[in-house]
C-alpha cells in the first residue's frame, strides 16, 4: 500500500512565527563511521529547532529539512562542512507551515533504494542537461522522455509526452527497463525525477545495461519549476514532494494539493469531493482496505487532533 512508501507527515497547523526555509540535498561520495555522523548531526540539528529527515548510507547522504531562515544558514554551512555540498547539490524553497514533526537522522543501506550494483552513480552518470536547456532535448522526436518516479507522483504532474512507467517503488524500474526498453531501438532517453537523485542511479543502470544515450535533468524537476518560466514550461501539474506541502508548481509555490492520512495518497480537490473520502480517516485510493478497528482508531486520533490533543 501507499502508506508503506510515502511517509505519513505532520499534518497541517504546524505554524511557523514566519515562513520557513526548505532545504533539499544529496550528494553521492563514500562515508564512514556512520554512527558517530548520525549522532553529531541530529544533535546539530535539534539545538537549532531544525526539522526533517537526513538518510546517510555508505554511498553519501540525502535529506529534506526546514528551519528558519538564520539557523538555515547555519545549517548549510554545516552541510558544506561536512559533505562538501554546494548549490549544485541543494534546492532551496520555502514553507508556511512546518513541512516535518520533528528531527530524524537515519542509517540506511543506501541514501535512495536501487539494490542493484549496476546503478552506481560514483562509477558513471548520463548527461547532466540544464534545466534552461531541457525543453530543445525532449523536443527532439528520437529522444525517449522517462519519468522515473512512482505513479502516485505522477498522478499530481508530469512532463508533456513523457512515458510514465506505472511503478509503485523505484526499484521496479529496474524491472520496467529490462522488460519494456530495447537499447536498439531506444538509443537516446531523457529522464527525470523531482530533485535528481533518483535519475543519479537509473541512468547509471540504463547506461550499464547499454543504452547509448543517456541524459538526465539537472536539479529535478524542482530546478525546472523554479528556473524555467511557467509561459515557457512543458510541465503539466505540479511536483509531489515527501514532505507536508504534498506537492509545488511553478516558482516552487505551495499548491491545494494535500495527503490522505489514511494512506498518504495525494488528494486534489476532485478527490477531497469523493464519496470515498473522510477527512483524516480514507481516499478513494485506500477506501474499502481497511478493517473496521483501523477504521476507528483513524477517526478517534481525528478527534483527538481536531481538540487539539492529538
Amino acid at each position: 500500500m501507499l502508506a508503506k512508501r510515502v511517509a505519513i507527515v505532520a499534518p497541517r497547523g504546524y505554524h511557523a512565527a514566519m515562513p520557513l526555509t526548505v532545504a533539499a540535498f544529496y550528494r553521492f561520495l563514500p562515508l564512514d563511521e556512520l554512527e558517530p555522523l548520525r549522532f553529531a548531526l541530529l544533535a546539530f540539528c535539534r539545538e537549532r529547532g531544525l526539522r526533517g529527515t537526513i538518510l546517510i548510507a555508505p554511498e553519501g547522504v540525502n535529506g529534506t529539512v526546514a528551519g528558519q531562515k538564520a539557523t538555515m544558514g547555519e545549517f548549510l554551512t554545516e552541510l558544506s562542512r561536512r559533505f562538501g555540498l554546494t548549490d549544485e547539490h541543494l534546492r532551496l524553497s520555502t514553507a508556511a507551515d512546518w513541512p516535518f514533526a520533528r528531527m530524524k537522522v537515519r542509517i540506511r543501506p543506501e541514501i535512495i533504494t536501487l539494490r542493484d550494483e549496476a546503478g552506481d552513480p560514483l562509477a558513471k552518470t548520463g548527461v547532466h542537461v540544464p534545466p534552461e536547456d531541457w525543453n530543445a532535448l525532449i523536443s527532439d522526436p528520437s529522444v525517449l522522455l522517462l519519468d522515473t518516479r512512482n505513479h502516485y507522483e505522477t498522478k499530481v504532474g508530469i512532463f508533456e509526452g513523457a512515458v510514465d512507467p506505472g511503478i509503485d517503488q523505484f526499484t521496479d524500474f529496474k524491472r520496467y527497463v529490462e522488460e519494456r526498453l530495447d537499447p536498439a531501438t531506444t538509443p537516446k532517453v531523457a529522464m527525470f525525477c523531482t530533485g535528481g537523485i533518483r535519475c543519479e542511479k537509473a541512468s547509471a543502470f540504463m547506461l550499464e545495461k547499454g543504452f547509448a544515450e543517456v541524459y538526465q535533468l539537472k536539479g529535478g524537476i524542482l530546478s525546472y519549476l523554479e528556473r524555467v518560466p511557467e509561459a515557457e514550461s512543458r510541465w503539466q501539474g505540479d511536483c509531489y514532494v515527501f514532505d507536508g506541502r504534498v506537492a509545488l508548481g511553478h516558482g516552487l509555490a505551495e499548491t491545494d494539493w494535500t495527503a490522505c492520512f489514511g494512506c498518504g495518497a495525494p488528494l486534489s480537490d476532485e478527490d477531497r469531493a469523493a464519496p470515498e473520502f473522510e477527512e483524516g480517516v480514507c481516499c478513494p485510493a485506500c477506501a474499502g482496505t481497511k478493517s473496521d478497528q483501523e477504521i476507528a482508531a483513524l477517526r478517534e486520533r481525528h478527534q483527538r487532533m481536531i481538540a487539539g490533543e492529538g
